[in-house]
């Protein structure tokens, strides 16, 4: 991916919000970790998602975060539903925004996958507490 690309305003706004979100250290990794291949799809994520849909008015990071967290979780994306209970600590939902989402979830996608997702959150704020008092 050119510089020239990397240069468009949304995808500098995409940068900004994917970091404040997700964290410096989570983008340095994906950054880094990115090849001729896939580059092109890390650029398609930061300026659609976080670029276009994260940074529109309206919604706080803590309303687009409970709902991104039950879709991921309806969808059954494990890898994803883990990630963004990690970002929590930074866009404000808390864990009984998380609950309340998950309990949506076994409501209208299914009780096997708020299973799921409970599991997952459980293991990752077991992670963050954990973190936090080391």
């Amino acid at each position: 991916m050119d510089d020239i690309s990397k240069n468009t305003t949304r995808y500098r706004t995409g940068l900004e919000v994917r970091r404040s979100v997700l964290g410096d250290p989570h983008v340095d990794r994906a950054e880094d970790a990115a090849t001729d291949f896939d580059r092109p799809f890390q650029h398609l994520i930061t300026e659609a998602a976080w670029g276009t849909v994260w940074a529109r008015p309206g919604w706080s990071k803590r309303e687009r975060s409970i709902v991104t967290l039950a879709l991921l979780a309806a969808l059954g994306h494990d890898e994803e539903v883990a990630m963004h209970v990690r970002a929590t600590a930074n866009t404000g939902a808390s864990r009984d925004d998380i609950c309340e989402a998950f309990l949506h979830v076994a409501i209208y996608a299914g009780v096997p996958a708020a299973n799921r997702a409970f599991r997952i959150a459980k293991e990752v704020f077991a992670q963050m507490d954990e973190n936090a008092h080391a």
